[in-house]
């Protein structure tokens, strides 16, 4: 029999109905293969993120550069962080609110914000699930000294980081990338789930959060692993098939607040269960946020960041559009244990 369950931190209702679909080992929708036998060399000549098409993106913000490349014009990049050639937000000081109809009932402002893209490696062929780890923690450390950049701007209220993998999750660019997108409003579904970590922390005096953690430790079927500073499970209350969360195992509201050591665990276990969907799933296309505490507020107590990833292994249909209750037709319970069955790349 299926099931109605809550996610308890943001109150959202799934069904889960594993008796609808097939097994987690049947998501597998094709075979990993070697990308570069399937493309023609001409895509990667036109990549505006291949080396040699620098000049196609402007000017970048931050350069990582590899090791023992030398230094000068002469140096190779690992990492390059752009101005989205199309952005949703521009940078603008303007940034009133404009009402207009009866009553002031309609209300808009200027797209003020940034938009830029992480560039995350320099082979066109290449995903995290098969970088190095230090490439890894290369794109970690850009989130970072970027969010922090970020930060100092006045107008902007939340930054969101997110990676789009695979033309299911929005992307039209082969080549390795992420975005960063700094915002000057806080949206209601943001505000909505600090209001309930606020709600928690008044009754219980701790964070939500780290409850989970403790929950998920104690039940175990949903963790998909542990480290020393982190640990993944798929959620009680999935919305989707092999939705994954990232958690920190220390208390942190802001994500752009974790230390060196922090990170570079962080790059290993995001590489880690990246390569478990890439060979269980056959490498699926999937987005995955990073979801942290609005900048100009403080919500050190009762907010924790984390890294929520959702393969793109279902449609959206009538059903979620019309209730806003996401129907999951497999078991986290199951998922979790399909993944821990996978072997990942150590390199």
């Amino acid at each position: 029999m299926s099931e109605l369950r809550q996610n308890t931190i943001t109150k959202d209702w799934v069904v889960i109905a594993p008796e609808r679909s097939k097994r987690p080992d049947e998501f597998k929708h094709r075979k990993v293969q070697d990308k570069r036998a399937e493309q023609d060399v001409k895509e990667q000549a036109a990549c505006p993120f291949c080396p040699g098409n620098e000049a196609m993106c402007g000017e970048a913000v931050l350069t990582y550069y590899q090791k023992d490349s030398g230094k000068g014009p002469q140096a190779k990049w690992s990492l390059r962080v752009v101005p989205n050639k199309f952005p949703a937000l521009v940078e603008d000081e303007e940034t009133s609110r404009i009402t207009e109809g009866i009553g002031n009932f309609f209300v808009k402002m200027n797209g003020v914000g940034h938009h830029e893209v992480v560039i995350e490696h320099p082979e066109h062929f290449q995903t995290i699930a098969t970088m190095s780890r230090e490439a890894v923690e290369g794109i970690l450390a850009s989130y970072i000294e970027r969010y922090q950049q970020l930060s100092e701007d006045p107008c902007v209220q939340l930054i969101t980081i997110f990676r789009n993998n695979g033309p299911r999750a929005g992307t039209s660019l082969r080549h390795p990338h992420s975005q960063i997108i700094a915002s000057p409003i806080i949206p209601i579904q943001i505000r909505h789930v600090i209001e309930e970590a606020v709600r928690y922390f008044d009754t219980m005096g701790r964070c939500i959060f780290c409850t989970m953690i403790e929950q998920e430790k104690t039940v175990e079927k949903r963790v998909i692993s542990e480290t020393e500073h982190f640990i993944s499970v798929a959620p009680f209350a999935s919305r989707s098939p092999f939705e994954i969360w990232i958690v920190p195992k220390r208390h942190r509201a802001s994500f752009a607040k974790i230390s060196d050591v922090e990170k570079r665990d962080l790059a290993g276990v995001l590489r880690d269960i990246l390569s478990r969907l890439y060979h269980g799933l056959g490498d699926p296309d999937y987005n995955y946020m990073i979801h942290s505490a609005p900048y100009h507020e403080d919500p050190a107590d009762y907010y924790h960041w984390h890294l929520q990833i959702l393969p793109k292994l279902s449609e959206v249909a009538g059903f979620e559009l019309g209730s806003s209750i996401y129907l999951n037709t497999t078991s986290p319970e199951e998922n979790a244990r399909f993944l821990r069955g996978i072997k990942a790349s150590n390199s």
